[in-house]
């Protein structure tokens, strides 16, 4: 699948945003912290992938009730589900001047049933001429083995078109629009999932 940015300027993955605030001080100490022990930029992004991943819990894994969706709120609080860390993951990497996008599949049950709208990163190293898509979700359930890459995906589900399943190939600089107003307008969690875009 080829990904289609969806803005032409790549200074748009680089930009601070309502979102994707990475000029928030705990943000920029957070990337800081991890630069310092992974200098270059392939190291650095591996790193903040794997904190991201695996010291921000998903919410609906840990039972937080809580909704994130700005990225200094998913480090501050510690929880977001997919959408929220993927913001989370893109602001860490425009930090440190890696550009990132959010981008999007959707997902659903075994029988097709109940459709939902999932979240990633695309992150363009220095040198490299494509994006790579990235899953922060998070390694649960077991049998989900997610992992930096940026040869072959290592994604937590790969699309089944059999159940209508979907990888969107539009890059976006801040969240989808619909993903976006979903979780601002949730109180808590159990809201959210009644609320979830079931595409886009």
């Amino acid at each position: 699948m080829e990904l289609i940015q969806q803005n032409p300027d790549i200074a748009a993955y680089l930009a601070v945003g309502e979102a994707v605030d990475h000029d928030h001080p705990l943000i920029r100490v957070t990337a800081d912290r991890i630069a310092a022990a992974h200098p270059d930029a392939y190291a650095y992004a591996e790193a903040a992938y794997v904190f991201v991943r695996d010291a921000i819990p998903h919410s609906q894994d840990s039972g937080d009730l809580r909704v994130t969706w700005r990225a200094s709120d998913v480090l501050e609080q510690g929880t977001g589900i997919c959408y929220a860390k993927s913001v989370a993951y893109a602001a860490l990497l425009r930090a440190r001047g890696v550009p990132a996008a959010l981008c999007y599949q959707r997902l659903a049950d075994d029988d097709g049933s109940n459709p939902v709208v999932h979240g990633l990163v695309a992150v363009r190293l220095p040198g490299e001429e494509r994006w790579a898509r990235q899953d922060v979700r998070g390694n649960v359930p077991p049998g989900v083995d997610a992992q930096f890459s940026l040869e072959e995906e290592r994604l937590a589900w790969t699309v089944r078109p059999e159940f209508n399943e979907v990888d969107y190939p539009v890059l976006y600089d801040e969240p989808h629009p619909v993903v976006l107003r979903t979780l601002q307008a949730a109180p808590d969690r159990p809201y959210l999932w009644r609320t979830l875009p079931t595409e886009l």
